[in-house]
């Protein structure tokens, strides 16, 4: 899809109304958009529809794609971009969405989300609903997967997504690597804020400091201030700073 085809049809789907039951689906199982502002609120709004419409969303092993589970896995994609821009998602074309746990060829064990070289993420629904439910536990599989899709929006899962400018490579580079590491040796203050996942590559560090950025951002803040900034200055926001 060409950029301005693109640009023209994501005005096209803005201007189209947000379905009223949607907001309801929203309430009960996305709490985290309840504690927003007015105007971040509508705007996160805003891109979850056009991610929702834009999107191919295919049910497997048995499930049925509703506009309940449209709705929902968009808001979980739309808070990751909320101050970025729906082009770190134009590589992604498909989500796929499984009742459960799955399992997937040439790989030991059950899987609840996967982020896929060609464009394609794959959930669990129960999973997606266990990481909304508790919004400060700091697990969240579609908020993890996603993350790997901006990592992956310039070309490669590295645990470095396209930054805001060149200058900010280096500080992103020193911090992130510090605190990599420090989690691979289990330091005490990365292992409080971060799930030990993050030590297995450079990428699933990214993906797991942004589920905790997002879902434990104080205590990111205390513990680990110097990539909470990192992660604030690349996503836009202050997530610590939205009320209890």
């Amino acid at each position: 899809m060409s950029g301005l085809f693109r640009t023209l049809r994501r005005r096209r789907l803005l201007r189209r109304p947000f379905p009223a039951e949607w907001l309801g689906y929203l309430e009960q199982r996305a709490p985290f958009l309840q504690k927003m502002a007015p105007e971040p609120r509508q705007r996160l709004l805003d891109l979850l529809k056009v991610f929702a419409w834009e999107k191919e969303f295919i049910g497997a092993g048995g499930f049925t794609i509703t506009d309940e589970v449209r709705a929902v896995v968009s808001a979980t994609a739309a808070r990751l971009v909320l101050y970025l821009d729906l082009s770190y998602y134009d590589r992604l074309r498909e989500v796929i969405v499984y009742p459960d746990a799955f399992r997937i060829p040439d790989r030991t064990g059950v899987v609840l989300g996967e982020a896929k070289n060609w464009g394609t993420v794959i959930l669990s629904w129960q999973s997606v609903l266990a990481g909304l439910s508790d919004p400060n536990d700091g697990h969240a599989t579609a908020t993890h997967e996603f993350a790997h899709v901006l990592d992956r929006q310039d070309g490669a899962f590295d645990g470095t997504p396209h930054l805001r400018r060149y200058s900010h490579y280096g500080a992103w580079a020193q911090v992130m690597g510090e605190h990599f590491q420090k989690l691979r040796q289990g330091e005490r203050a990365e292992r409080q804020v971060m799930d030990d996942y993050g030590s297995l590559n450079e990428a699933e560090f990214f993906a797991v400091a942004t589920e905790s950025f997002f879902e434990k951002p104080r205590q990111m803040k205390e513990k680990t201030p110097d990539l909470y900034e990192e992660l604030k200055r690349f996503y836009g926001w202050d997530p610590a700073s939205t009320p209890p």
